[in-house]
C-alpha cells in the first residue's frame, strides 16, 4: 500500500492526550520535555492535569496539538516506522506545522514558537466576540461561499463572510465577522443544509480577517530555518505537493488567511495512489474526512500506545 501521513488541527484537544504515549515511550516523553522548555511553560502539565478551557485557547491548543502529534510520530519510529514510509505528509491546519516538523523541515522548539506566535497573533487579530466560525454540513463549497456571499449581501456593509474550509464532500466551515456568519445559518438551510452550527472558537481562522496575523507570521517565518522536508508536503493553500523551502516559509503565511482546501488535498493524494492514510495524533477527525473524500482508501489512526505497538500487526 502507498501510504499519506496525516496530522490533525485544532479542535481535538482533550485533557490527558498523549499522557499514555509519553509514559510508554521514552522517545514521546522527550518530545513534550523539548516543547516545555521551547516555550517556557509546563504545557505538558496543562495538557494532562490542566482545564480544558485553558488548553482551548488556541495559543495552548496549537503547541499541544503538534506535540501530541510528534510524540505520536516518534513513538512510530521507536516501533520502527520512518516518516519516510509516506508518500506525502499533510496536515490540517496547524496540523501543517507537525507534517513539517515530523519530516525535518523545521525543527521541534522552533515549531513550538511558531505554533504559540501563530496562536496568539490568530487571537489578537480581531477583537474577542467580533468574528467565529460554524459548520455547514450537506453542502459543497461551491455552495457555501455562495451562503457566506449572500449573508455579506443581506447584511449593513462591511462585513466579511467567507468558505474557509473545505473538509470534505458535505462539511464546510464558513468563517468572517459573527454577525454575518450567524446570518447564514439560516440561509443555510434554505440552501439545503442539513445542519448549519456554530463552533465553538475564538476567532474566524482562515478568511481576510486574519491578515493582521499572517503579517506577524511573516516576520516570524523570516527568522526560522526551513529544510527540505524528507517527504513531499501537500500544503493546504495549494492541494498539491511542495518541497522548496522558501515556497513552504510563503505558504505558511498565505495558509493564515486562506481557505483549507483538504477535499482537495486528500484527493489530489489518492490521484497519486495514495490507497492508505495514517492519522498521526489526537483524534480521529482526519479518518473520518477521508472516508467522504476516497471512499476506497484505507485508514489508520496512531495516538494511543496500542495504535502504534499494532503498527505492523
Amino acid at each position: 500500500m502507498t501510504r499519506a501521513f496525516l496530522f490533525p488541527g485544532q479542535g481535538v484537544q482533550t485533557i490527558g492526550m498523549g499522557r499514555a504515549l509519553a509514559e510508554s515511550y521514552p522517545a514521546a516523553r522527550a518530545v513534550f520535555d523539548e516543547v516545555d522548555a521551547a516555550l517556557g511553560q509546563n504545557l505538558s502539565g496543562l495538557i494532562w492535569d490542566g482545564e480544558i478551557e485553558t488548553l482551548t485557547l488556541t495559543e495552548n491548543t496549537q503547541p499541544a496539538v503538534m506535540a501530541t502529534s510528534i510524540a505520536a510520530m516518534r513513538a512510530l519510529e521507536a516501533e520502527g516506522v520512518a516518516v519516510t514510509e509516506a508518500a506525502f505528509v499533510a496536515g490540517h491546519s496547524l496540523g501543517e506545522y507537525s507534517a513539517l516538523c515530523a519530516t525535518g523541515a523545521i525543527s521541534l522548539s522552533d515549531t513550538a514558537r511558531l505554533l504559540r506566535l501563530r496562536g496568539r497573533a490568530m487571537q489578537e487579530a480581531v477583537p474577542v466576540g467580533a468574528g467565529t466560525m460554524a459548520a455547514l454540513v450537506g453542502v459543497d463549497f461551491a455552495t457555501a461561499d455562495e451562503i457566506a456571499l449572500e449573508s455579506v449581501a443581506q447584511g449593513p456593509g462591511g462585513e466579511l463572510c467567507r468558505a474557509a474550509n473545505d473538509n470534505d464532500p458535505m462539511q464546510v466551515v464558513i468563517s468572517g465577522h459573527t454577525t454575518a456568519v450567524e446570518r447564514a445559518l439560516d440561509i443555510a438551510k434554505a440552501h439545503g443544509a442539513k445542519r448549519a452550527i456554530l463552533l465553538p472558537v475564538s476567532a474566524p481562522f482562515h478568511c481576510p480577517l486574519m491578515q493582521p496575523a499572517a503579517e506577524a507570521m511573516a516576520a516570524a517565518l523570516a527568522n526560522v530555518a526551513i529544510a527540505v522536508p524528507s517527504v513531499p508536503l501537500v500544503p493546504n493553500v495549494l492541494a498539491r505537493a511542495v518541497t522548496d523551502p522558501e515556497t513552504i516559509r510563503d505558504l505558511l503565511v498565505r495558509q493564515v488567511t486562506g481557505s483549507v482546501r483538504w477535499r482537495e488535498s486528500v484527493a489530489f493524494m489518492a490521484a497519486e495512489g495514495v490507497t492508505e492514510f495514517w492519522e498521526i495524533g489526537p483524534g480521529k477527525a482526519l479518518s473520518g474526512m477521508v472516508k467522504r473524500i476516497a471512499r476506497d482508501a484505507a485508514t489508520r489512526t496512531f495516538g494511543l500506545p496500542d495504535e502504534v505497538a499494532a503498527v505492523r500487526g
